[in-house]
C-alpha cells in the first residue's frame, strides 16, 4: 500500500489539448457570452472568441461578468496541459499553445503542464479504447522532447510576433511528475479521493461513452479526471492559477477541477474550451487518428508543415488565418479581399503557411520551407545549391541516401547503377537514352556522359537523381 504515486499513475494521458481545424461558425454562437470593453484584459475574451479560439466557458455564466472582471483586475495565471504519449506535439495541439500565447501577450502568466506522471493513465476523452501502457523511460524521453518544442514556439512568438509595446507575461513549463513522484497511494486517496462522488464521475460524457463500448473502461482510465482535477488544484495553490484551457472534449475534466477546488478552498476557478481540430472531412487530427502533422522537425519538416497549410481548401483558409496566426482581423479581411480578386495567386494560403511555419520553426525554418518548395515544385537549381544535406533528406524523406566515392571518369550510367536506380544491362542503358533520368532537375539522355561539377554535382557535393516521375535518389559524393 505504500507504493509511490508514480506507480499508481503508471498509466496517465494528459489534458487533451487536441484541437479542431474547421470553419469558425461557432464564433457567432458564443460571441454574446464574451463582452467587449475598452480595457485590454476585458476585451481579450471577446477578441479570442471572435477569432474562433474560444468556444465555451465553465461555469456557464462566467463569461458574462466573472471572467471579464477577473481579467480586468490584473494579470492572471492560465494553464493548459499537454499529453506526452508521443515524442512530439502535433497541429491538433497547436491551437492550445496559441491560446496561451494570446493570454501571455495580454500580460497574463501562462503555465504549460506536461503530464510526465499522468501520461501513463490515459485520458478516455474522445478515445474508443485504452492506450497502450508506456514505460517510464519512454514518457521521460517524450516529455523532454515536447518541453523543447513548447519552449521553441514560445521563443519564436516572442522574437517574431510580439508587439514590443506591450508587456509579456511569464511562461513556465512544468512536469506534473514533480508533485506526484513522492506521494503514496493511501495518502493521495485519503486527501483527494474523498472529495469526489461516484455518481458525478460516472455521469461524465467521456465515462459514459466508454462504459457503453464493447471494451468498457478500466479503473486506471476512470481515475483520470481525479488526477486532472488535482493538477488544477495544485497549480491553484502554488501558482494562484484560476483559469484552465482545454479542448471541448475536456469539459468534464474542467468541471471536476472546478468542483474539487471549490470544495477544498471555496474559491472560484474557470475553464475555457477551445475547438477540436479536424480535417476537411471531419476527422480529428492527432496521434490516434494516424493523420498527425507533427511540430518536431524530425517527424514533420518545415517544408511539410508549410505545404500542409498551403494545401488547405479555399473555404477553410480564412478561418485558419484567424485561428493559427496573430494577424489583426482587419488585415485578414483585406488579405481575403485580395485573394477573392485574384484566387490564382493564393495570397491567403501562402501567408497562412508562412505565419504558422515561422511560429513553429522560426525564421530559419520558414526559409528552409521556401527553399524546399522552390527546389521541388519550381525546379530551381539555385534552391538545390543552397539546401543543406538535412534539408535535402527532409524534402525527399523516402529517397535513399548514398555516400559514394567520386572516381575519375564516373559517368551518368555509373551513378545510376551504383545506387540501383535502373536495371542492369541494356534495359537500364536504354532508360537513360529514352530520357527517363533527370539529374538536378535536368534531363540527361547520354549514358556515357562523364559527371560534370556544377551541372551533375552541386557545389555542396550532392546530386539529386530522379528516375521516372517519383523515384528520387540522393548521392553525397566523397572525394579521394
Amino acid at each position: 500500500m505504500a507504493a509511490s504515486m508514480v506507480r499508481i499513475c503508471c498509466h496517465l494521458s494528459r489534458h487533451g489539448s487536441c484541437i479542431l481545424l474547421q470553419r469558425t461558425s461557432f464564433c457567432l454562437t458564443f460571441r454574446s457570452k464574451f463582452h467587449c470593453s475598452s480595457t485590454a484584459h476585458n476585451g481579450l475574451l471577446f477578441s479570442l472568441n471572435k477569432r474562433g479560439i474560444l468556444k465555451d466557458s465553465f461555469p456557464e455564466n462566467a463569461a458574462h461578468d466573472q471572467l471579464p472582471r477577473l481579467l480586468q483586475s490584473g494579470s492572471q495565471t492560465v494553464y493548459c496541459g499537454f499529453d506526452p504519449t508521443a515524442d512530439s506535439l502535433h497541429v491538433g495541439n497547436l491551437l492550445a499553445i496559441i491560446g496561451l500565447l494570446h493570454f501571455r501577450s495580454a500580460g497574463h502568466h501562462v503555465l504549460a503542464v506536461l503530464g510526465g506522471a499522468t501520461a501513463q493513465i490515459g485520458d478516455p476523452s474522445g478515445k474508443t479504447s485504452e492506450r497502450e501502457r508506456l514505460s517510464a523511460d519512454t514518457v521521460e524521453a517524450n516529455t523532454h522532447s515536447i518541453r523543447e518544442s513548447v519552449q521553441r514556439i514560445f521563443s519564436n512568438h516572442e522574437l517574431h510576433f510580439h508587439d514590443s509595446s506591450g508587456k509579456l507575461g511569464t511562461v513556465t513549463v512544468l512536469n506534473n511528475l514533480s508533485w506526484y513522484k513522492d506521494r503514496g497511494v493511501v495518502d493521495f486517496l485519503s486527501e483527494a479521493g474523498r472529495h469526489f462522488r461516484m455518481g458525478t464521475m460516472l455521469s461524465r460524457h467521456s465515462v459514459q461513452s466508454r462504459l457503453k463500448s464493447a471494451d468498457g473502461m478500466s479503473l486506471t482510465e476512470f481515475t483520470y479526471q481525479v488526477f486532472q482535477a488535482y493538477d488544477f488544484y495544485h497549480l491553484h495553490q502554488i501558482y494562484g492559477c484560476k483559469i484552465q484551457l482545454g479542448g471541448t472534449d475536456q469539459l468534464g475534466n474542467l468541471m471536476s477541477g472546478h468542483e474539487y477546488i471549490h470544495k477544498m478552498s471555496g474559491e472560484e476557478v474557470y475553464g475555457l474550451t477551445i475547438p477540436l481540430v479536424t480535417s476537411s472531412v471531419g476527422d480529428k487530427l492527432g496521434k490516434t487518428a494516424g493523420n498527425a502533422v507533427w511540430l518536431n522537425r524530425d517527424k514533420t519538416s518545415p517544408f511539410e508543415l508549410y505545404q500542409f497549410f498551403l494545401r488547405q481548401p479555399d473555404a477553410s483558409v480564412e478561418g485558419y488565418l484567424k485561428l493559427f496566426t496573430f494577424l489583426p482581423l482587419a488585415e485578414i479581411e483585406k488579405l481575403m479581399e485580395q485573394q477573392r480578386a485574384d484566387p490564382g495567386k493564393r495570397l491567403a494560403h501562402k501567408r497562412l503557411a508562412a505565419e504558422v511555419t515561422k511560429l513553429v520553426h522560426g525564421k530559419e525554418g520558414l526559409e528552409s520551407a521556401k527553399r524546399c518548395t522552390n527546389a521541388l515544385y519550381h525546379s530551381s537549381v539555385q534552391a538545390l545549391e543552397e539546401m543543406s544535406d538535412e534539408e535535402l533528406q527532409e524534402l525527399f524523406r523516402e529517397a535513399p541516401f548514398h555516400e559514394l566515392l567520386l572516381e575519375s571518369g564516373t559517368t551518368v550510367i555509373d551513378a545510376c547503377r551504383r545506387v540501383n536506380a535502373i536495371p542492369e544491362g541494356p534495359r537500364g542503358y536504354q532508360m537513360v537514352v529514352d530520357g527517363a533520368v533527370w539529374i538536378n532537375h535536368k534531363r540527361t539522355d547520354k549514358p556515357e556522359q562523364v559527371l560534370i561539377p556544377k551541372l551533375h554535382i552541386l557545389s555542396s557535393g550532392l546530386t539529386l537523381l530522379r528516375v521516372g516521375k517519383r523515384n528520387f535518389y540522393i548521392i553525397k559524393w566523397l572525394s579521394l
